[in-house]
């Protein structure tokens, strides 16, 4: 039985843990942070505690079969309930999937702290910090090269309302960070720039579709690709 000193230091490295994660989703601004991340790793912790310790009072009695580890297995698939209220859906764009996939990394090194693999809690620590930080910008550039910054659409003067847009992009139009509409220097047709946040891989396509599908549209152009020939002409 492990002994009340031992137990806290448990349930407090679990906390410490949980902490180190959770500082990095609260400094993204996600309602899962600091204190969330710190709740799951100590319950967590604390059950796995409980599934190897709490039972060992009538394990030894006659006709009692029990397996100390149904509490703790209950974790994993108990957590994703937790996870999933993290993800947001707006229109095409779904928010939240890294903070899910934290709570329930988290949810595992409280297990491990709980079940004294000090060890493994404090290597799993370390690479999920890196993951979380290191490999944003990774994941930003490579989001970049797969998608385009931004749309730049000409069409006949007067015929693009920003409105007739909103309408045709429909739920993609969540993907849209920035709109602009102003005439061409010539005053000749009407310039509409539109800024892509984070999506999911295809909308861009789907949103130069819808575009191209509207009356007076003349051409449509990616905004990294057009600067890109301009920094090659330069």
């Amino acid at each position: 039985m492990l002994s009340n000193a031992e137990l806290i230091l448990r349930l407090l490295l679990a906390a410490g843990f949980g902490s180190v994660i959770g500082v990095e989703r609260e400094r993204q601004l996600w309602s899962a942070g600091l204190r969330t991340h710190m709740l799951v790793s100590v319950g967590s912790c604390l059950l796995m505690i409980v599934s190897s310790w709490g039972f060992q009072d009538i394990l030894g009695q006659p006709h009692v079969v029990l397996d100390p580890s149904r509490v703790a297995a209950q974790v994993v698939s108990g957590i994703g309930f937790l996870g999933a209220g993290s993800i947001l859906l707006r229109g095409e764009v779904i928010k939240g999937l890294t903070t899910a996939a934290s709570i329930w990394a988290v949810a595992a090194i409280g297990l491990a702290v709980g079940g004294g693999l000090y060890a493994a809690a404090v290597a799993a620590t370390v690479t999920i910090l890196v993951i979380l930080t290191l490999m944003r910008p990774v994941g930003q550039v490579v989001r970049r090269r797969r998608q385009p910054a931004g749309l730049l659409v000409r069409a006949d003067t007067g015929s693009l309302p920003l409105s007739a847009v909103e309408r045709a992009l429909g739920p993609r139009f969540a993907a849209v960070s920035q709109l602009v509409l102003a005439p061409s220097p010539d005053g000749l047709q009407d310039v509409l720039r539109l800024r892509l946040r984070g999506a999911a891989p295809g909308v861009g396509d789907a949103i130069r579709a819808d575009l191209a599908a509207l009356p007076g549209v003349v051409e449509i152009r990616d905004i990294e690709q057009r600067r890109k020939s301009r920094r090659t002409a330069d």
